[in-house]
């Protein structure tokens, strides 16, 4: 499961332009990540700048 770490998140939107199975919307100061929607292809975590974005077991 991929897990958002709310500190470091500055809202920047780079994970949610790269899935390709929209499951990361974007809000005001808000991240949700759809984890039915989710195939774990790791790419919004690739592509984080600020490494907000984890894999949790």
């Amino acid at each position: 499961m991929i897990a958002l770490k709310m500190d470091l998140c500055d809202f920047c939107g780079s994970c949610v332009s790269v899935c390709l199975e929209d499951a990361i919307e974007l809000f005001e100061a808000r991240l949700e990540i759809d984890h039915d929607k989710c195939t774990e292809c790791l790419r919004c975590i690739k592509v984080c700048p600020f490494r907000a974005l984890e894999v949790k077991q």
